[in-house]
């Protein structure tokens, strides 16, 4: 069983870097402008504010997105997606509907979660 609180591995060829306890594992690997990904780093979470929460509040309202619990749609966990990987939106709207959830799972957890 993984516990969240492990930090995750990743290796590519040779490299082998750190990455936050907040990986996304995808169910295959995932092709994005010619690079292929076994899932996605969402350490940038840890970093977010409450002003970065609004933000994303925003865009719903200018998307003409509503709902009584915003962080629980996907254009909002999209929105803070972007703002704490490295990738842009087309990256995450791409995603397979199940790599899709788990993304969701991990923001959402991660805003609901406790310590």
């Amino acid at each position: 069983m993984n516990d969240k609180t492990d930090t995750v591995i990743v290796t590519k060829a040779d490299d082998v870097s750190v990455v936050s306890p907040h990986f996304v594992e995808f169910k295959k690997p995932y092709n994005f402008e010619g690079k292929t990904y076994s899932g996605i780093d969402l350490g940038g979470l840890e970093n977010l504010t409450a002003a970065d929460m609004i933000d994303a509040e925003k865009h719903l309202a200018k998307t003409g997105v509503n709902s009584v619990i915003p962080e629980m749609t996907m254009e909002y966990v999209t929105h803070i997606a972007v703002q704490v990987s490295d990738q842009p939106v087309e990256f995450f709207r791409g995603l397979p509907p199940r790599d899709a959830i788990r993304l969701k799972n991990e923001i959402t957890n991660f805003f609901y979660g406790e310590d």
